[in-house]
């Protein structure tokens, strides 16, 4: 059976035009890459994590991640922390920053996340963390979702145990990756338990894990009942892979399409995060747009060593010349970001 990909659903009151949900990926979710998912079909995008005790004690990179441009709706930020009071504090933060939902974090595996007793450490407690979801829920009236893994523990089933008591504390959406916290990113996500939990609750389950090919959104949609697909880590330096999964088997971009798209990413990063910072952050991202055979290892290297964002960016137009006409027209077609509903100064977000 063909899911079609294209089909709105809800959170709550929230629509969502497609079924596809870009995932919140620490140190990759920003501003840009959200708003590139959303031209490239992604229907929800999401903030990486955000601290909640960093926003409760005004953290000024921490209050960066409130910045929300209206092209990027409908936008779930996603918070972290252990402590309902403080929880819900950040949540109140969010909501008034303009997100359409407010996510909660309940499967971080990395060790500085849940040695604090946030992310997925709170499967091994579910007293408090239905605890944490009443009190966010009771503080906000948009949607609250949460996003889990199956357990601490491979073989862990505890996701079918807390899921429908989340839901009752008042989780309006589940997103279940099912990996264990101690496989972090290893092995094959199990996602017959992502089916059994769509039959325990009454509110639709995003499906995260191993969603890389349409067939392969098309196979765990149709065999999990689940309401939409996430994308994480497939999308990195690679949108077209989110189209790929809503419209069927393209032939891939070209190699201007792809310097084109990246020199855009890497303004708008520039423009978001301050030039100081936004230099280090893109590293990673030249070899995952320039990877997968589209350009010579040693030209990604080449690109690392260069200290300047703006030498970079000469050093790929140089490469291919093409790429300015893309980009022209890609500047031309893209929505302002003077739309930001909470208006930070970039020394505020980035610490540029």
């Amino acid at each position: 059976m063909q899911v079609n990909l294209h089909e709105t659903w809800h959170i709550g009151e929230v629509a969502i035009p497609s079924r596809l949900v870009l995932a919140p990926m620490a140190g990759v979710s920003v501003q840009a890459f959200r708003r590139q998912g959303r031209r490239f079909g992604a229907g929800l995008v999401c903030s990486e994590m955000v601290s909640c005790a960093g926003l409760q004690h005004g953290n000024e990179r921490t209050l960066g991640y409130l910045r929300i441009a209206s092209d990027e709706r409908p936008l779930a930020v996603q918070i972290f922390g252990s402590e309902p009071a403080v929880m819900s504090v950040a949540a109140r933060m969010v909501e008034e920053a303009g997100a359409d939902i407010v996510d909660i974090n309940f499967g971080c595996p990395v060790k500085k996340v849940t040695k604090t007793g946030a992310g997925a450490t709170m499967l091994d407690d579910p007293e408090r963390a239905c605890r944490v979801v009443e009190a966010v829920a009771s503080a906000v009236s948009v949607p609250v979702t949460v996003k889990l893994r199956r357990g601490l523990e491979n073989g862990s089933r505890a996701c079918l145990s807390i899921g429908p008591r989340l839901v009752e504390a008042g989780a309006a959406s589940i997103t279940l990756h099912p990996r264990s916290a101690k496989q972090m990113y290893t092995g094959t996500a199990d996602h017959s338990l992502t089916a059994e939990l769509v039959k325990l609750v009454n509110v639709p389950v995003v499906a995260s894990g191993d969603i890389v090919s349409r067939t392969r959104a098309q196979a765990v949609l149709a065999t999990t009942g689940a309401a939409a697909v996430m994308v994480g880590r497939a999308a990195q330096g690679n949108p077209w892979a989110l189209q790929e999964i809503l419209e069927g088997e393209g032939v891939g971009p070209s190699r201007e399409e792809v310097v084109a798209e990246l020199v855009l990413f890497m303004r708008e990063t520039v423009r978001e995060l301050g030039e100081h910072r936004a230099t280090g952050f893109l590293k990673k991202f030249y070899g995952w747009y320039l990877g997968r055979g589209r350009f010579p290892r040693a030209f990604k290297a080449e690109l690392t060593q260069l200290p300047t964002i703006a030498e970079v960016e000469t050093r790929l137009l140089w490469a291919v010349p093409g790429a300015r006409f893309v980009l022209a027209r890609l500047e031309e077609e893209l929505p302002r970001g003077d739309e930001v509903l909470l208006d930070l100064p970039i020394s505020i977000y980035g610490g540029g």
